[in-house]
């Protein structure tokens, strides 16, 4: 039991250091071996407990989004979260992405490394599964959100779900991802969380029916 509970203390530690790393520089400009040395165990110790680099990159994405959108949820009760209309809820699902360029920025950057590394990796299809998962739970989550809407009548009924969904979570998370990462030109007078927030507006008043 011990001896479980010291190797996922490890794969944790692992994880964590890994983020760090990948965040900060690069996940093409990190090797396996700065990141065992980061969590200070063997440079071969850690293809124990990931096979490869990019067994390590996916295990990584899918923690990270798992425990943001946990704790996101969080900040408000499940009661209310139950009692909201479904474009109250469309409010609270945009508002995630301010959320994490305000408070998470360093997710925003780490998964943009992370979609330029699987472009580049090979084969990397068979390794995707946890991070599958939180994309299903996402969308799950979704489709609630929008039966809710059509329910009580406070989205709009003539956008399909599937387009509704890729929209906004596409256009929202290029927006934050841009900004996190210095991808936009941003003058001293400029104020990038009221363009983000104007974004969020805008998406409010396409696809509700409470203008």
């Amino acid at each position: 039991m011990l001896r479980e509970k010291k190797k996922e203390m490890t794969r944790e530690t692992v994880m964590e250091e890994g983020f760090k790393l990948f965040t900060e520089r690069g996940i093409e400009c990190v090797t396996m071996n700065e990141v065992a040395d980061a969590s200070m165990i063997g440079r071969a110790t850690i293809f124990r407990y990931f096979t490869t680099k990019l067994d390590l990159v996916v295990e990584i994405a899918a923690w990270k989004w798992e425990e943001y959108i946990s704790a996101y949820r969080q900040t408000v009760t499940e009661s209310a979260i139950q009692q909201m209309t479904g474009a109250e809820y469309l409010k609270f699902y945009l508002d995630s992405f301010l959320d994490l360029y305000r408070n998470h920025a360093e997710i925003l950057r780490f998964n943009y490394n992370f979609n330029s590394f699987l472009r580049h990796e090979k084969g990397m299809a068979s390794g995707l599964d946890g991070h599958r998962q939180v994309v299903e739970g996402l969308s799950e989550n979704f489709h609630d959100l929008y039966q809710r809407g059509m329910k009580d009548g406070t989205l709009n009924s003539e956008i399909p779900e599937e387009e509704m969904l890729s929209f906004t979570f596409h256009m929202m998370l290029a927006a934050v991802t841009r900004y996190a990462v210095g991808l936009v030109y941003v003058s001293e007078q400029a104020d990038p969380e009221k363009d983000l927030c104007r974004l969020a507006k805008m998406l409010l008043r396409e696809f509700t029916t409470e203008k």
